[in-house]
């Protein structure tokens, strides 16, 4: 390996994820750590941790001068993102490079060409990705839009052009509401993004959320077979599987394929992830973005395909090419992902920080559990609420959401209210486990089932 020392730029359960593949690899490790999270496991498993500052993310870790200085400081020679923060952030990347260090991820043009939604859509198209129905390219006024209307229809969806995360989207059902709908859009992006650009994409109904697990190595790129993240709550995804029940063989080739397609079209190195919505009805898939970084839900990838994503990353970071051949790469069994979440589901999921009063994670054959806990810790009020990732594997999705069950049922987690019982109640349903679900699903169950959701 060309890499020797890696700076983690994040925190939580993907910090103590990178950790762990970094020290397999022989690879010494330098956490950073908030004031806030001066005592959290990430910065008691590496080798050397450094603080950078209070606990306001902006001042902490998002401040890439900090980060910067801190690599330096320990004489790291590179940098990995993990997500959300600044893991998709071009100009971090950049700065990471000119500083003299190795970002553990894509260069800043891929991330800027991918990061902008309407580039994407772009490229994605010239790629020969089939993407859906709606502008070519940014809206810059409301008189420009009336006329991509012609061709959407309603319902329509308008899009922050540099958005992301489910951020900057508004849906119009009327001419009424995309008159109302259009300024306030372009006002949330503006405020939420720096970026008041704005697209617009008609609205599939019923549709699923796919993603394609990509890897490349700025040369060549494979894929690592889809999964699927139908269930949401509000935009944001709480349930992920692979692979996906709703593909047929030659579907998923197909999907498989395209993605490979714009990951070699933009010269894409690490791992990286393209997403589609899948219209059930017409049996055909959409191009909507592309994630430049791990996504949280990367182990059930790893799961049906033995491939350690995050290792990957590193290697091709530190200058190998890709080990993987296409032919290789193979899906064993099904995986399901559940994101444990410091939220109480009965009171419409409202954060719960607090202290860890004692911990029982589950085992076994074809489980998993990814997380920061431990006995004792203080959860602090001022993050994301994901506290843990449980992963099972089956060698069908019967068994998978079996497994699930008793795995969830073994885990405890005293002294906080978290998204467990949601969990027990989808994997209860017969809609879930027939895996008859769209990405809107969810939002009428919840409000259906609101008395299941108490534990």
């Amino acid at each position: 390996m060309m890499l020797k020392k890696l700076l983690i730029a994040n925190r939580g359960e993907i910090a103590v994820r990178i950790i762990r593949a970094a020290k397999d690899l022989g690879i010494a490790t330098v956490a950073v750590h908030s004031v806030a999270d001066a005592e959290a496991l990430h910065v008691q498993l590496a080798d050397e941790a450094v603080d950078i500052g209070p606990p306001a993310p902006k001042k902490s870790y998002l401040n890439a001068e900090a980060l910067l200085k801190a690599a330096k400081d320990t004489g790291c020679d590179s940098v990995h993102p993990g997500y959300g923060f600044l893991a998709e952030n071009a100009s971090f990347s950049d700065a990471v490079a000119a500083a003299g260090l190795v970002f553990v991820g894509p260069s800043g043009d891929a991330i800027r060409l991918m990061g902008d939604k309407v580039a994407a859509r772009s490229a994605a198209a010239a790629a020969g990705v089939p993407v859906v129905p709606g502008s070519a390219g940014r809206v810059d006024s409301i008189e420009e839009a009336r006329e991509i209307l012609l061709e959407t229809g309603f319902p329509v969806m308008i899009k922050a052009a540099a958005g992301g995360g489910g951020r900057g989207i508004r849906i119009a059902n009327t001419l009424a509401e995309f008159e109302q709908a259009f300024p306030q859009a372009r006002a949330e992006a503006l405020a939420a993004f720096g970026d008041g650009g704005l697209y617009m994409e008609k609205v599939i109904g019923k549709a699923r959320h796919i993603e394609v697990q990509v890897l490349g190595d700025g040369n060549d790129a494979i894929h690592c077979y889809e999964r699927e993240c139908s269930l949401q709550r509000r935009r944001q995804k709480v349930w992920e599987e692979a692979p996906s029940k709703a593909l047929s063989e030659r579907q998923r080739e197909d999907l498989c394929a395209s993605a490979v397609s714009l990951a070699r079209a933009v010269g894409y190195s690490g791992a990286g992830t393209v997403e589609y919505l899948y219209d059930d009805a017409a049996e055909r898939f959409y191009f909507i973005e592309m994630n430049t970084r791990i996504q949280v839900e990367h182990p059930v990838t790893e799961a049906i395909t033995g491939i350690d994503l995050v290792a990957e990353m590193l290697r091709i970071a530190g200058g190998e090419p890709l080990r993987i051949k296409q032919r290789d790469v193979a899906i064993k069994g099904h995986a399901i992902e559940v994101r444990l979440n410091a939220e109480d589901p009965a009171r419409d999921f409202a954060p719960f920080p607090g202290q860890i009063s004692d911990l029982r994670i589950p085992g076994g054959p074809g489980v998993r559990f990814d997380s920061m806990l431990y006995p004792g810790y203080q959860v602090p009020p001022f993050y994301d609420s994901l506290l843990a990732k449980l992963i099972v594997h089956g060698e069908t999705r019967e068994a998978a959401i079996a497994r699930l069950v008793r795995a969830l049922t073994e885990l405890q987690v005293g002294g906080l209210k978290t998204t467990k019982p949601l969990f027990l109640a989808l994997a209860a349903d017969p809609t879930v486990q027939e895996g008859d679900v769209h990405t809107r699903w969810l939002e009428g169950w919840l409000s259906e089932n609101a008395a299941k959701l108490a534990g």
